[in-house]
Parts: C-alpha cells; sequence; structure tokens
C-alpha cells in the first residue's frame, strides 16, 4: 500500500501520525510525507536551519518513512503565495506517489498554514484526477485544540498504536528544536497522554484518531 501524509510543517507528521506511520513502514508499506513549508533567514539562524534538517532526516529514519518531499514554501507565510501554486505543487507529488491513503491536518486547526493546505490537499485529491481511496485528517497538539470551533475535530477512524506509540515518542524525541516542558501540550509527556486518551476510547493502550474524509470501497 502507497500512503502520503502530508505535513504543513516538520513534526506535524509526527504528532498527527507517527504512530501510524511506524504501523504501517513496519508491515511493509511505502509511507511518503511531503513538508509543505520550511524555516527561512533571517527569521531563523542558519544554524538553526541546518540543525532542523538533521532532526528531519533522524526523526524519518526511526518512523521508517520511504521517502521525502520538500515543498519549501515559506513557514507561517503560507497565504501569501497563490493557492493554484499549491495546489499545482501538491498535485505533482500526487501524480507521482499514486496514494492510496493520504492523511492531511485538519481544517479547524489555529495555524493558517494547516488549512490552507487542507483546502489544497482536498483539491489535488478530487477523484476526477487520482483515486485516493481512503483520506483522514489528522490532529496535532497545539494546533487542532486551540483552532476555531467552526470546525471540530470529531474522530471516527482510530489506529492501535499500543507497539508503536514509543517508536513515535523517539521520533519526536528527534525534533530537539520543537520539544516543550510540560504541560506545554508538544511535550513527550502530553503526547503521550493523548495517546492513551485516544487509546482508552477504543479499549487499548495507545491510538491516534483520525477525522475520515472520502472512503471508497472499490
Amino acid at each position: 500500500m502507497k500512503i502520503l501524509v502530508i505535513a504543513p510543517h516538520p513534526d506535524d507528521e509526527v504528532l498527527g501520525c507517527g504512530g501510524t506511520i511506524a504501523k504501517y513502514a513496519a508491515r511493509g508499506d511505502k509511507v511518503n510525507v511531503c513538508y509543505v513549508t520550511k524555516a527561512y533567514p533571517p527569521d531563523w539562524s542558519d544554524e538553526y536551519l541546518q540543525k532542523k534538517d538533521e532532526e528531519i532526516k533522524q526523526s524519518n529514519a526511526i518512523l521508517g518513512i520511504s521517502k521525502r518531499f520538500d515543498l519549501d514554501y515559506p513557514t507561517v507565510m503560507l497565504d501569501t503565495i497563490p493557492q493554484k501554486e499549491v495546489n499545482t505543487s501538491l498535485a505533482e507529488i500526487i501524480a507521482e506517489i499514486h496514494p492510496d491513503y493520504t492523511f492531511i491536518p485538519h481544517r479547524g486547526d489555529l495555524n493558517n498554514d494547516h488549512r490552507i493546505v487542507h483546502d489544497a490537499a482536498l483539491v489535488v485529491l478530487r477523484p476526477i484526477s487520482h483515486r485516493c481511496t481512503h483520506i483522514f485528517s489528522y490532529e496535532i497538539l497545539s494546533e487542532t485544540e486551540w483552532g476555531t470551533g467552526l470546525y471540530t475535530f470529531e474522530p471516527r477512524y482510530y489506529v492501535n498504536i499500543s507497539d508503536t506509540i514509543e517508536t513515535k515518542i523517539k521520533a519526536m524525541d528527534a525534533f530537539k528544536t520543537e520539544l516543550k516542558e510540560s504541560p506545554h501540550p508538544r511535550s513527550l509527556e502530553v503526547i503521550r497522554y493523548l495517546a492513551r486518551k485516544r487509546g482508552s476510547e477504543i479499549l487499548v493502550d495507545a491510538a491516534e484518531a483520525f477525522m475520515p474524509i472520502r472512503i471508497i470501497e472499490e
């Protein structure tokens, strides 16, 4: 099976799908990640940018990601890019991968980059161009729970990550530039809390939760 995770920023894929990525990769599926934006100078130092790229490579290796795509649009400035350009860039990746499963950020996230990526992804994933049979949105700590109430995250699809939660934690621990101390939501402790919370909803030790957007039974 071919899987694509579209992440507005590096580490979103770990927060939202890390355990699921590791689970699918371990069973032999090809999991690809597309980073839509990146940090840039002078807002971020050259030292930070180099360290961040090393963190991405390390985290990808831990999860077992097959291929990484970088669109390199400016972080937190995606609203300055024509929507058509973003759509076209994502469409090229979809055409290369032909994913069976695609995971995208939630429409109601606080960060505007996330909302733009969500909309662009749905445009290019219309079945008129590529028949992706399963499309899900994922939740991201410090973005989804603080987002607009107009689009509530209501999970209806769960993945048991009891066997891969520690892999998710290790992959997130690689992102030293992004980690915070508890009780900040982007702390390892709270990441583990959410996994246990979602797990309790389906009576397993740990889970990740998703909102199904479109599922096609062939």
